[in-house]
């Protein structure tokens, strides 16, 4: 372990070893038996900030000033309650039927329109027609 790598798992993990992480912790050991000043140094400051945040206490709060903050936010409306106003059962059939009538022409204009019946091509079921369909087409063809 480096000097600097102990100084960055001090930093987030405290001046105690036994916070850190299982693999670290001999490494970190064997860095502080061999006398290295720099990771002294580096569990010193740990320790300094370990015990100023241990001191530290929270500020107990009043409690009427606690219920009084809680009383004076306005409360939440749902969702449906804000819109009321402008949505009534009348505008969402509007909605539906608009939706219904947008959907029929979505779907018209998909339908490819029917061919003139000299367009059409023959088919194997075609009995007697087949003739007038190739002879139309053979005189377009000539022209």
């Amino acid at each position: 372990m480096t000097p600097e790598r102990f100084a960055h798992l001090a930093d987030a993990y405290g001046a105690s070893l036994h916070r850190w992480p299982l693999a670290e912790q001999a490494p970190a050991q064997a860095l502080l038996d061999s006398g290295d000043p720099s990771a002294r140094l580096a569990l010193h400051d740990a320790a300094w900030l370990d015990t100023q945040l241990d001191a530290h206490a929270v500020l107990q709060t009043d409690l009427a000033l606690t219920r009084q903050i809680r009383q004076s936010v306005p409360r939440r409306a749902s969702f449906w309650s804000r819109y009321t106003h402008w949505l009534s059962p009348a505008g969402l059939v509007g909605v539906g039927i608009a939706g219904i009538a947008a959907g029929v022409l979505v779907a018209s204009m998909s339908v490819p329109l029917p061919m003139l019946s000299a367009e059409v091509l023959p088919s194997v079921f075609d009995q007697g027609d087949a003739e007038v369909v190739f002879s139309v087409n053979a005189e377009e063809t000539e022209q």
